[in-house]
């Protein structure tokens, strides 16, 4: 199974729509979880994604691979999580 996350804010529309997006187009089609994460918990975060939030990763082993930012790439969400699927 696919881990993503979403790297968020409590007071974000933006990383609200994105969730959304993302589970309307691909729940039910690809097993994968979400993790929610607001960066203004962690300084470290905040440093790295302030001002692209949202941002939706996937975690492969220990890697960490950027998949889109303030809206859902469907097209690029799609070929990771078939490819992941298929590995």
């Amino acid at each position: 199974m696919t881990n993503l996350i979403l790297y968020s804010r409590s007071y974000c529309h933006l990383c609200d729509d994105l969730l959304v997006a993302l589970n309307t187009a691909f729940a039910g089609r690809y097993p994968y979880t979400v993790t929610v994460v607001d960066v203004d918990l962690d300084p470290a975060l905040v440093a790295q994604y302030d001002e692209l939030v949202p941002v939706l990763v996937a975690r492969e082993g220990g890697r960490l691979t950027q998949l889109c930012h303030y809206f859902l790439d469907a097209p690029a969400v799609e070929t990771f999580l078939r490819d992941a699927e298929s590995a």
